[in-house]
């Protein structure tokens, strides 16, 4: 069961408490003011395009209800990242993470999803299960797990262990509220590829018809459904680039990874969540996607990077912006080449003033 929302405790509080006619009244009155959207609005404005120095279990405590259209995030994982957030031992991730988690639930909006970019360690020449852990009490605290994305990452160079390969892939969570969440799908779609011309060019009688797999699984194809089609959807394994030039954070995912599930799960004037925002990389994104952001990290040296990469995201003039807006870059460098896009298209987005006092 998800718990009540805030503005209902605080009218059960105020109407418990309410002695005489007259407070039954205000009590009356302060649920209607907490109900309505232009109050809810004004004290959203606040926050809004905003960079927060705090933890955000205790930040967000402040944000309303019920207001955030997409939070996207990728937290400290277990016993990395000392020097920078102090670590916390995988066998206590769990119960670190789950009051924080409790208050994205409060402030997404039932439509609104939650991204989760996280990896497990090794601990004793195993894997450990905290992030499988972390997934079982996420459902148990409310969450659906409706997704899982896989970030290939296409550049990892070369290297092993022992008793393994060097990783070349992190999990990208997906978890919602409600199954009636907002999803736009054709804002991520591929070219379909050069392919094609000739595929569908002289179709046979079997493309004509749906065909069912020969081995029992209940799937099938209709091949002409494709003919006059340019895109098609992605799957669920993005292959992008990890951050070469680490913006002097010790743990960057690229912009492109933001701003794939910014497309695909919000529109334009949407309000995007990072709780660990670390050097702006969602922000940026959100910079170039027309949302509106905010970012809450402990580390205030990250503000100010983030403040710079903001400044020259808003004033740049002769760049424009690498994110493409409407198509998906999330494939191999080899399949864009064979879509006759050796490098991805850039279009120009709107700048919009930035705010990042604490």
């Amino acid at each position: 069961m998800l718990k009540k929302c805030e503005s209902e405790r605080k009218y059960m509080q105020l109407d418990q408490e309410a002695n005489t006619p007259v407070q039954k009244e205000y009590a009356f009155i302060a649920q209607l003011q907490l109900d309505n959207p232009m109050v809810k609005n004004e004290k959203l404005s606040k926050f809004r395009n905003r960079y927060l120095i705090g933890d955000c279990e205790k930040t967000l405590k402040d944000v309303p209800d019920n207001s955030i259209d997409l939070i996207i995030t990728s937290p400290p994982y277990a016993d990395s990242r000392k020097n920078t957030y102090g670590g916390v031992s995988p066998d206590k991730y769990v119960g670190w993470f789950l009051p924080r988690s409790n208050e994205f639930l409060r402030v997404l909006k039932p439509t609104g999803t939650f991204i989760l970019n996280i990896k497990e360690r090794v601990e004793n020449g195993e894997r450990h299960t905290y992030v499988l852990d972390l997934i079982k009490e996420l459902r148990n605290q409310g969450w659906l797990w409706t997704e899982e994305y896989v970030w290939h990452k296409k550049n990892t160079h070369p290297g092993k262990w022992p008793n393994r390969f060097r990783d070349a892939w992190e999990r990208c969570l997906q978890f919602n509220k409600t199954r009636n969440f907002k999803m736009h799908q054709e804002e991520v779609m591929v070219p379909i590829g050069d392919w094609s011309k000739t595929r569908l060019k002289n179709l046979s009688e079997t493309d004509l018809s749906r065909a069912t797999s020969k081995v029992g699984s209940g799937f099938g194809k209709k091949i002409s459904n494709w003919v006059g089609k340019t895109k098609v959807y992605p799957s669920n394994v993005l292959h992008l680039a990890t951050e070469c030039g680490n913006k002097n954070h010790s743990a960057v995912f690229p912009t492109e990874l933001p701003a794939w599930f910014i497309r695909l799960f919000s529109k334009e004037g949407d309000f995007v969540l990072d709780p660990f925002a670390g050097s702006g990389t969602t922000a940026v994104a959100c910079q170039r996607l027309g949302r509106d952001y905010l970012m809450i990290d402990v580390a205030s040296d990250y503000k100010k990077i983030a403040e710079g990469r903001l400044f020259h995201e808003t004033n740049k003039t002769k760049r424009s912006s690498k994110v493409r807006k409407n198509t998906h870059t999330g494939l191999p460098q080899r399949s864009l080449a064979e879509f006759g896009e050796d490098k991805p298209q850039r279009t120009s987005q709107a700048k919009k003033p930035i705010s990042l006092q604490d």
